[in-house]
């Protein structure tokens, strides 16, 4: 309304269709509505209004070109210097859970897109305004007395970004749930807006920037406290809260470039922070802690005195910002549930998608070995099992029932990602459990970790040598289940 004011105030002819000039009259704002401009009628219910040679015509004609002023004159078609439109809300009305077909494809806007598309075309006559947060630059620009070329520019290239996103919106939706094999279509087109620039990559040689979904109609996170977050500090967090979310009871999960160095469950949070920094204190240091409850001041209290770089939790109470704010540097992070069904990253000169990884339930394990586990045995292989899935292949897990007790990841050789667990570990190996991210191809693992006191193992399973493997866990005196379920993480 205040554009419409302000256009009317510089003199300018307003011209608008049904709803929009109904809204304007109302606030006494002058308006020539489009159909008698154009001479052209408002037909099919509205759904052709501006789609005539009048209206594309003023639009696209090039007023640089002779010929084209020549035409204008003998067809009378008058120049129109400004389109502003706001598209139909498609997406507000997908979001909707009953949505139905012909309810989405009403609101699927054509001549919206199609006058934003001839302006920005013809961009250095005619200038196109497709979002509201243009209109204060517009109006203090028009004010000076004339519009710039870059911000024609910007504007121009604005329109074909939001149009690529809205018809990007319109095929995701049909194809969706009736049309599964569309999964991983033949092109993939994505809808990205940027939140915030990096102050560098993984290294302070590479640039970088943060961008979500342009469907999401709030941000992942809010950063509550703290210095600017950084690329490798985005990345930590997404591994920490993934991970803390994934246990049903309180959680904490204690992360160092992207792997878990200490992770614990408990009744209570404040008791879930104790014995996830406990399990590994040296690594912590510089870390990034997630939990999958509300950060309370009893939490807060261990952690105020660790150097860290990000905490994140769903939230936080008044008493934990208190206590971390004192840290001037430490991010407090609130977030919201991270998961997408798509996850992407580049290789091979391409990009490689795939559907994101999910934990199977343990009433599908199978007891591979001649000894049953234990309840607290298989409790503690349910836990590592949770941790090894967010650990980097190759992964082995020692655990308790609800504390990490050592963690061996980013491995070469299974032994080896075995041997270093048992290395890590803070507390003594002997009764704890192991898990194995994918099958042991040789015995030399599980003997490595039955000398180290594990008394059972969850792996996938698969190998060729299963028989040996299985036949080691017994010869042992393990317990071994298999889950075949393999949750390799590059």
């Amino acid at each position: 309304m205040e554009l419409g004011r302000f256009l009317e105030k510089q003199g300018v002819e307003i011209l608008s269709t049904g709803g929009t000039a109904e809204h304007l009259r109302e606030a006494n704002v002058k308006v020539t509505s489009i159909a008698r401009w154009s001479g052209a009628p408002e037909v099919f219910g509205g759904r052709v209004k501006t789609l005539t040679p009048r209206v594309f015509g003023g639009i696209l004609y090039d007023r640089r070109d002779t010929s084209h002023q020549k035409e204008a004159a003998e067809h009378d078609i008058p120049a129109i210097d400004l389109v502003v439109v706001n598209l139909y809300p498609f997406e507000a009305t997908v979001a909707r859970a009953s949505v139905t077909l012909d309810e989405a494809v009403e609101k699927i806007d054509v001549g919206g897109p199609s006058m934003l598309r001839a302006a920005a075309k013809n961009h250095t006559s005619v200038l196109a305004l497709c979002n509201p947060s243009q209109y204060p630059r517009f109006m203090k620009e028009l004010e000076s007395g004339d519009v710039s070329d870059e911000f024609r520019r910007l504007a121009a290239m604005e329109v074909f970004r939001m149009t690529s996103s809205y018809d990007q919106a319109i095929s995701a939706f049909l194809s969706g749930p009736d049309t599964k094999d569309l999964e991983f279509p033949q092109a993939v087109h994505l809808a990205l807006r940027k939140t915030q620039d990096l102050r560098y990559g993984e290294n302070p040689q590479q640039r970088a920037a943060f961008y979500v979904s342009q469907e999401r109609d709030s941000e992942p996170f809010r950063q509550l406290h703290g210095k600017e977050l950084s690329y490798n500090n985005l990345g930590d967090m997404d591994a920490a809260f993934r991970l803390a979310s994934d246990f049903d009871l309180p959680a904490c999960a204690v992360i160092k470039h992207t792997n878990p160095c200490g992770v614990a469950t408990a009744r209570t949070i404040d008791r879930a922070v104790t014995l996830a920094v406990e399990a590994d204190p040296v690594s912590a240091f510089g870390g990034v802690v997630a939990t999958n409850r509300t950060l309370d001041g009893n939490a807060a209290a261990i952690l105020e005195s660790i150097f860290l770089e990000v905490v994140i939790a769903p939230s936080f109470s008044e008493d934990a910002v208190e206590r971390l704010g004192r840290r001037k540097n430490l991010r407090l992070v609130e977030s919201t549930p991270l998961g997408v069904p798509i996850e992407i990253r580049t290789g091979a000169g391409g990009y490689l998608l795939q559907s994101a990884d999910s934990l199977g339930p343990a009433t599908t394990w199978k007891v591979a070995s001649q000894r049953q586990p234990s309840e607290s045995e298989l409790l503690a292989m349910q836990f590592a099992w949770i941790i090894c899935a967010h650990v980097k292949s190759n992964a082995i897990v020692l655990s308790r029932e609800n504390q990490s007790v050592g963690i061996g990841a980013g491995q070469m050789s299974r032994v080896d990602a075995a041997k270093l667990a048992i290395a890590k570990a803070i507390f003594p190996t002997s009764g704890s459990v192991a898990a194995s991210d994918a099958f042991f191809p040789f015995r030399d693992g599980v003997d490595a970790l039955a000398d180290a006191g594990v008394t059972a193992i969850v792996q996938p399973g698969g190998s060729v040598r299963d028989d040996e493997v299985i036949a080691a866990a017994d010869e042992r005196g393990l317990a071994m289940v298999c889950t075949m379920e393999r949750h390799f993480r590059h």
